[in-house]
Formats: C-alpha cells, sequence, structure tokens
C-alpha cells in the first residue's frame, strides 16, 4: 500500500473512531457502553435528573388472554362504553363495561391510536378472578405482575408504542383509559405535561434512547433513564407548540371513521365545500397540506428548544423530514417508500374517496347521518325506529330494514349503488352530480381500467377495502353466494336474529328476477324476426344465468336456509371474530380471522 493510500484510509478509519474513558461510562445509566455519544451528551446524565425522579414511566396490565378481554371499540355497543372516565370509583358507579386501553400500535406521535376497549366492569371483577384463579398464590390486594399500576388507570398520561421499526414518540392520552405492556405510561404533573410530552417527542429523547437501547424497544427502563432537562426561559414556548402540536394530531385523527370521536367527513365540512366534489377536495388538500406544514414547523421548533437546553447545537439539528410528520392526511407518512409526489398524490386521492365512500354506507345503514354529528345507530339490535327518534325528518334515510344488495346491476330499489348515487345528488346536489360522479370514478380506478364504473368498485373492492379499514373485525358483513352472484350486506349492530330470514327473501326474489330474464333470453334465441348477432348475444347471456340459478339454489338449499332457520343470536361483547363465525359460510371468508391474536 502506498504512503497517500494508507493516509487515506486512516482518514476513513478516523470518522468511526471514538475516544472515551471508563470515567465518561459511569455518567451512563448502569455504566451503559455508548461510546459514540459526545461529551456534551454525557454531561447531561449529570446535569439532569432521571424521567423516573420527575414522571416515573411504569408498566401496565397484562390481561393474560387479550381475545378474550380486548375488543376494537367499534365491535361493542356505545352505550356499554366509557371514554371519559375520571378514576376508578367514576368507572366503576357509570355500570359501564369497556373502557379505553393504550396498547401501543403503529409510530405516531402527539395524540392517536385510540383503538381498543378492555373488559373493566365493576372495577375489571372478572379479570381479576380470573387471574387469582390461575395464580393462586396472589391475593385481591396484590395481583403482582399482572396487574400492576392500577392507582394510574385512567389518568392523563404520555404513552408508547413498546416495538418500534424505526423512531420513539410519545401520545398524550388525555385520561379515561387504563394501560397495557405494550402501551406502557409516564404520568408528568399539570406543570409538566405538555413539556413532557415536547422533550420525549423530541430528537433529543431518541438520541439518548438509541445509546441505551439500539434494539429499538422501548421498555420502561430506558425511559425512566433518560436525563431531564427543564426547558428554562423556553418552558412557555415548548409547552405552546406542543398543545398545537396535540390539537393538529387530534383533529387529523379524529377525522377519520375508526376514531370513537370521527363528527363527519372532511369534505362535507362547510369550510371544504366548493360547487365540484374536484374542487373541494382541492380545498381538503390544500389544508392537509397546510396542516402537515405547520406540525413540520412545531416539531421542529420543538426540537431547537429541547437542542438548546441539553446543549447539543454540535450534534443535533432540529429538522424533521415531510415522512416522520404522523399525520394519516399526510402522504409522505401515510404510504412511505420511494413513491414520487405524483404517486402519492394519487395513492391520498384514491384512499379520501374510499373513505368518502365507506361514510356514505355508514349513512345507509343509519350508522351516521348526513343531519346529525358522529355515531347515531351504535348499539346492538337497533333499528329503523331508534335511528328516526334521532334523525326523524333524515334528508337522506336509513335503510329500513338492514340488508343492501350488492349485485352486477340495478335489480332492487335499494341496490348498493343506486343508494350511493342518490347520497351523492344528497350530499353535493344535483348540478354538478354528473361531473362529482366521474371525479369519484376516476379517483376509484387506480388502476387504469377500461369503463370502469362505481358498480365495478362495489363488487371488486370495497369490501376488502372495508375489512382492512376495520382491521379484519367489519362491522358490514357481507353475504355471499359461492361464486359472488348474490351479495348483501348488512350492518352488525342492527343485526336481529331474523336478519338472515331476510337476506334469504333477497336471495329468493333475486332468483325470480334472474328467472324472468332467462325466459326473455330464451324468447330472443327463438324469435325469427332477432339477428343472428342478437341471438348468439341472448344465448350467451342465457348460459351463464343457468348457471347462476343453480349456484343461487345449492347457496339457499346448503347455507342461507338452514342458517335462517336457526335464528341465530349474536353479542356483541363477543366481538367479531367470535359472531363472524358463527354465520360460517354464508358470508364471505376474511382470510386470518381465526389467527390467534397477541
Amino acid at each position: 500500500m502506498s504512503e497517500s493510500q494508507a493516509s487515506k484510509a486512516d482518514r476513513s478509519v478516523e470518522k468511526f473512531f471514538f475516544r472515551a474513558s471508563a470515567a465518561d461510562f459511569k455518567k451512563m445509566p448502569g455504566g451503559g457502553i455508548a461510546y459514540w455519544l459526545s461529551e456534551n451528551a454525557r454531561k447531561c446524565y449529570v446535569i439532569g435528573e432521571k424521567v423516573q425522579e420527575s414522571f416515573p414511566a411504569k408498566l401496565g396490565m397484562r390481561t393474560g388472554d387479550n381475545s378474550k378481554w380486548l375488543r376494537l371499540w367499534h365491535e361493542v355497543s356505545k352505550n356499554e362504553t366509557n371514554l371519559n372516565a375520571l378514576n376508578a370509583g367514576d368507572a366503576e358507579s357509570s355500570g359501564k363495561k369497556w373502557f379505553p386501553y393504550n396498547k401501543g400500535g403503529d409510530f405516531r406521535r402527539w395524540y392517536g391510536n385510540n383503538e381498543f376497549l378492555v373488559f373493566w366492569k365493576e372495577n375489571g371483577f372478572d379479570i381479576k378472578k380470573e387471574t387469582l384463579e390461575k395464580y393462586p398464590q396472589l391475593s385481591w390486594g396484590n395481583l403482582g405482575w399482572k396487574i400492576t399500576n392500577e392507582k394510574d388507570f385512567f389518568k392523563r398520561s404520555l404513552t408508547w408504542s413498546f416495538v418500534s421499526s424505526s423512531y420513539f414518540g410519545v401520545r398524550c392520552s388525555l385520561g379515561g383509559a387504563i394501560f397495557d405492556v405494550g402501551g406502557s405510561s409516564t404520568f408528568p404533573s399539570d406543570m409538566d405535561y405538555y413539556v413532557a410530552a415536547g422533550y420525549l417527542c423530541s430528537k433529543v429523547a431518541f438520541e439518548f434512547l438509541k445509546a441505551s437501547n439500539p434494539t429499538l424497544n422501548f421498555q420502561v427502563v430506558n425511559v425512566n433513564e433518560l436525563p431531564w432537562i427543564d426547558a428554562g426561559s423556553n418552558r412557555a414556548a415548548a409547552e405552546a407548540a406542543v398543545r398545537e402540536l396535540v390539537s393538529l394530531s387530534r383533529t387529523d385523527w379524529d377525522s377519520y371513521e375508526t376514531s370513537w370521536d370521527f363528527t363527519n367527513f372532511p369534505l362535507l365540512y362547510p369550510e371544504h365545500r366548493q360547487p365540484t366534489l374536484k374542487a373541494s377536495y382541492q380545498k381538503l388538500r390544500a389544508y392537509w397540506r397546510e396542516m402537515t406544514l405547520d406540525m413540520q414547523r412545531l416539531e421542529e421548533e420543538n426540537n431547537h428548544i429541547f437542542i438548546d437546553a441539553y446543549g447539543l447545537q454540535d450534534e443535533l439539528t432540529p429538522e424533521v423530514p415531510l415522512n416522520q410528520i404522523t399525520l394519516t392526511c399526510n402522504p409522505h407518512y401515510r404510504y412511505g417508500g420511494e413513491k414520487t409526489k405524483e404517486e402519492l398524490e394519487v395513492m391520498l386521492l384514491a384512499d379520501t374517496v374510499r373513505e368518502l365512500v365507506s361514510y356514505a354506507v355508514g349513512c345507509m345503514f343509519g350508522r351516521y347521518s348526513l343531519d346529525k354529528s358522529g355515531l347515531v345507530l351504535a348499539n346492538q339490535g337497533e333499528t329503523l325506529a331508534d335511528y328516526l327518534r334521532e334523525v326523524p325528518q333524515p334528508s337522506f334515510p336509513a335503510d329500513d330494514d338492514n340488508v343492501i344488495p350488492l349485485l352486477d346491476g340495478d335489480w332492487f330499489p335499494d341496490d348498493i349503488t343506486l343508494r350511493f348515487r342518490q347520497f351523492l345528488r344528497v350530499a353535493f346536489g344535483d348540478v354538478h352530480y354528473e361531473d362529482n360522479l366521474a371525479f369519484i370514478e376516476q379517483a376509484l380506478n387506480v388502476k387504469g381500467k377500461r369503463n370502469y364504473s362505481l358498480r365495478d368498485y362495489f363488487l371488486g373492492e370495497f369490501y376488502a377495502d372495508h375489512v382492512k379499514r376495520y382491521k379484519k373485525r367489519p362491522i358490514y358483513w357481507l353475504f355471499s353466494s359461492p361464486k359472488g352472484t348474490f351479495n348483501a350486506l348488512v350492518y352488525l349492530h342492527r343485526y336481529r336474529s331474523d336478519t338472515v330470514s331476510v337476506v334469504l327473501n333477497y336471495l329468493r326474489d333475486f332468483r325470480k328476477k334472474l328467472a324472468s330474464r332467462l325466459d326473455y333470453l330464451q324468447q330472443v334465441a327463438i324469435n325469427p324476426s332477432a339477428s343472428q348477432s342478437e341471438k348468439t348475444k341472448a344465448s350467451k347471456e342465457a348460459d351463464t344465468i343457468k348457471k347462476q340459478l343453480i349456484e343461487l339454489d345449492d347457496y339457499e338449499r346448503d347455507t342461507l336456509y338452514p342458517l335462517a332457520t336457526e335464528q341465530v343470536e349474536l353479542e356483541l361483547d363477543d366481538g367479531v371474530k367470535v359472531n363472524y363465525l358463527k354465520l360460517g359460510t354464508a358470508l364471505k371468508k376474511i382470510p386470518g380471522l381465526e389467527a390467534k391474536e397477541d
């Protein structure tokens, strides 16, 4: 090797060479070896106190059987749920069964991931009883490692996901929740709450976490060992920035129907409404873009405050890339990857239109209404009469029998495609109806198929999208014959023991209509005045219908009729996973539904 080559190699090695004394490591919690930390970073462990001394992080409870005790919030009845319990006494006196449960979830900062409920009726009596049966060495007053830190249940907290593939960030849980190991939490005082959230979401905290646990499994011990240095004169600025960050993140989270605080679809907000649906979307998209940039600016301001407070200006910069701004309306975060700006915009538009369609179907079933904010029908066995008590004169009425056909043509007046067209006229007016419908169909046709229509979306993609949106715990269930000739949706919360019989009546009516169509086609095929092309076309369609009629006969005889006679009862508290399987092969199969839960 030449002298110049050796010199170049030495310089290359120096980039990965760090010096630190044994005394330096003593500054680290537990004497950990993080040799790449600068002298200024190591000093923070000396200057500051541990997070454990100011607002200790704590493990939550372990149910012992999540599939039994946890539900996604949309599975159960709204009137059995308490989302805002102040404390254990308030929770117990409410008589409710289900309470929010912080369980971690996907990487998201500031607010969100409010998805799960835990069965905590009578102060968790049933879970505690089962725990004692499994672990007889425990007692009611000491449930050990199973149900820990119960005194902190329902308090305002900062919670995070135990496992992350990339970054760390806490979310503000504003009270009313119980917490899990996977959603471990810390409980700052009112004075420190938002400032602590700002620190734990900052680059500074993440830098120290990487030093103590490079595996990115953010355990309670790692958070407790973080150095905590007050923001000093910038405390008020930090609190103001974080309050706004939490507010923006909450606005984003609640804009989607998978939030329990969802009220209305954003395209219908007065501030976004324009003469056409396309213009309304453009207005909404501009608002989302501005919101994302505001979040980016505020996060960088927050980083700047804590980088200064910790004296790490030479090690860290405050910049936050767009793909780390954890808003669902931000396509850089939502979709990630190496996609172009144009690709991201196509995906965001398509998903927004899918969400509009989903909201419209919710209005068809009475879960939502164009005339009332938030949930309307969300309790077991509710009926049209319950809906009309809430919305006496609906501009777009709910379906009367809780069965909406999803077929290849306008066979019924309440067919889902016809009903969506009605929804579009009511929600966005008649003047630009055709343009609005074309805009929707174009947005949904992401694969550029020829002659793609709204009906194609309903037949081919809607239910898969619904199952994905509701994490394989759908609230609209699809009765479907083996080859999909007959399909009908029902809303789980309006299900009654005679619902399958109503579906069966639709099937029989559809079969009669198909038989009539077959008779007509057979007449065309032998009509001497018909052209040869007309006869050929009629014969081909007739052959298809003959096969469809055999399929429907088999579906009725082997599946739907026996099920209708059983008058199957469902119990929402059992969850979708249990209830869906009770209706067996009458329903569209959901791959993975029977998989074991965490």
